[in-house]
């Protein structure tokens, strides 16, 4: 259950617009399944299979620690924020160049049907960093110049670094 902050939070954003990226018409939409982070989740594929989606273009802090990386400050509160935003609901995808990671996730931009960008959100409020991973490199100007103003506002995980 997503705490009150995010709640005014999605509220409030999701009524700014600020010109963001929109998916491409005629994309389908799949229910999601489970978030898992704050830049991963489940879907059900169209062959009724669960699918892994990793967002491109973002990183959000670590909620577990693992042989390369410690559980990262915000972590938590970015999973909830996603969770707030995904949980059994219907989302598009929109694929870059390299559609699968080395972890056999599927690579994605992740739109709601109403046009909202998720992973413009997430950097946008300071639940995840711009990260770039080319091929994928199709937002990564954007992305940049989002986590920016979220880190001159101190949103989200800026007002801890």
């Amino acid at each position: 259950m997503p705490n009150l902050l995010t709640t005014i939070l999605l509220l409030l954003f999701g009524a700014i617009e600020i010109n963001s990226p929109k998916s491409e018409s005629g994309s389908r939409c799949y229910i999601v399944q489970k978030v898992v982070d704050g830049d991963t989740f489940s879907i059900i594929n169209g062959k009724n299979q669960t699918e892994k989606i990793r967002l491109i273009g973002i990183d959000a802090p670590e909620i577990h620690r693992s042989a390369h990386k410690e559980v990262g400050v915000y972590g938590q509160q970015a999973k909830s924020f996603l969770i707030a935003l995904l949980k059994d609901k219907q989302v598009k995808l929109e694929y870059d160049v390299s559609k699968k990671d080395r972890y056999g996730r599927t690579l994605a931009y992740v739109y709601l049907p109403n046009g909202v960008f998720i992973n413009e959100k997430l950097v946008a409020l300071g639940y995840a960093k711009a990260a770039t991973f080319p091929p994928n490199v199709k937002f990564s100007k954007y992305f940049v110049k989002l986590e920016r103003e979220a880190r001159s506002k101190n949103l989200g995980l800026w007002k801890y670094e």
